[in-house]
C-alpha cells in the first residue's frame, strides 16, 4: 500500500466531516504478504477496538490476514461496539464479531482503496449509502442495488454476507456464519467461473442456502470465462435458481469497478428483486 493512497483517503474523510487518526508506522508495516506480523496486527486491532477516544474503525484496505487475528481477540471490548467499516478480507472479522457478539458491522469502502478514489468515481464509494449507514440513528432507509433481478420476488431477513471465499473459509470454525433467516450478500473478484461454482456448491452442500430468504450478488470483476464456457451469471443461475428465492445480480458491493455501496450487516432488511433491485434497511445500524 502506498502512503499517497492512504493520505488521499484520509483527506477525503476530512472532507466528509470525519477526523481520522492514523498510525502510519502500523498501517504501512510489511511482513511478507501481511501488513506486519500477526502479533503486531493483533495488538493494533485490540487497541483500535478498545480505546475510547473514537467511535469507528475504518480499514485502510482489505489486505490478506484477518483470519490470523480473530481467535485471539479478547472479549473485553465487546460491550462497547464501534463502527467497523471494511470489505474483502475484513469479512472474516465482521463475521466473527457478528457470530460471537452480535455486532452490526459495515461492508463498504476503505481508506486507501476507495475513499482515495473519491465520491461516485470508478473504484470509489457511494456517498449516499455510506452516510445513511453510518449516521442514521432513528429510521430505516433504502438503496438502489444497481444490479439486475434474475429471480424476482420479495424477501425479508437479517442482512449478512461479504466476500464469498471468506464466508466459505468460516465453515467448520466456531464462528461459522449462520445464514438462517438471512438476506445473503455474496461477492468476490478474480475467480474463474468454475471456482465460483465450487464455492457456491460448497455453501449449498453445507446447508448455507437452506433457510436463506434472498441473495444479493456483486458484479464479480475479473472473473471472465474462457470462450464457449459458462460465465459467472450462468453459474449463479444454475445453482441459485432452484432455490426459488429472489436474487439480484451485479450490485456494486465489495470488489467492484464502480462506486462501492455500504451495507450494514446484522440489521433487518427487505429485498425487492425487481429491476435493479431495492434493499430496504428496516432499522438504524447505529445508535446516537
Amino acid at each position: 500500500m502506498q502512503v499517497e493512497h492512504l493520505q488521499k483517503g484520509c483527506e477525503e474523510l476530512v472532507r466528509l466531516g470525519y477526523a481520522p487518526e492514523t498510525d502510519l508506522v502500523s498501517v504501512l508495516a510489511n511482513n511478507g504478504f501481511f501488513a506486519g506480523t500477526a502479533e503486531y496486527r493483533l495488538k493494533a486491532l485490540k487497541h483500535a477496538l478498545a480505546e475510547s477516544a473514537s467511535r469507528a474503525v475504518f480499514c485502510s484496505r482489505g489486505g490478506y490476514g484477518s483470519t490470523y487475528l480473530i481467535e485471539n481477540l479478547p472479549t473485553a471490548f465487546a460491550e462497547e461496539p464501534k463502527i467497523l467499516l471494511g470489505a474483502s478480507d475484513i469479512t472474516a472479522l465482521e463475521i466473527f464479531l457478528w457470530q460471537k457478539f452480535r455486532w452490526v458491522t459495515f461492508y463498504g469502502p476503505m481508506v486507501a482503496s476507495n475513499f482515495d478514489r473519491g465520491e461516485g468515481a470508478p473504484h470509489g464509494y457511494d456517498r449516499a449509502s455510506l452516510v445513511r449507514a453510518l449516521s442514521e440513528t432513528r429510521n430505516g432507509w433504502q438503496l438502489d442495488l444497481g444490479g439486475e433481478s434474475l429471480a424476482s420476488g420479495n424477501a425479508s431477513g437479517t442482512l449478512l454476507g461479504g466476500c464469498l471465499t471468506l464466508i466459505e473459509s468460516t465453515l467448520g470454525t466456531p464462528w461459522e456464519l449462520d445464514t438462517r433467516g438471512s438476506i445473503l450478500a455474496l461477492e468476490d473478484r478474480g475467480m474463474k467461473p468454475y471456482q465460483v461454482d465450487r464455492a457456491l456448491t460448497h455453501l449449498r452442500q453445507a446447508g448455507k442456502f437452506n433457510e436463506v430468504t434472498g441473495i444479493i450478488l456483486g458484479d464479480f470483476p475479473e472473473c471472465d470465462a474462457p470462450l464457449f464456457t459458462e460465465n459467472v451469471v450462468d453459474v449463479a443461475l444454475r445453482i441459485l435458481e432452484p432455490l426459488k428465492i429472489p436474487f439480484v445480480w451485479g450490485s456494486p458491493i465489495g470488489h467492484t469497478d464502480r462506486a462501492m455501496l455500504t451495507l450494514p450487516l446484522g440489521v433487518h432488511a427487505e429485498l425487492d428483486a425487481v429491476g435493479p433491485g431495492i434493499l430496504r434497511i428496516m432499522e438504524p445500524a447505529c445508535v446516537p
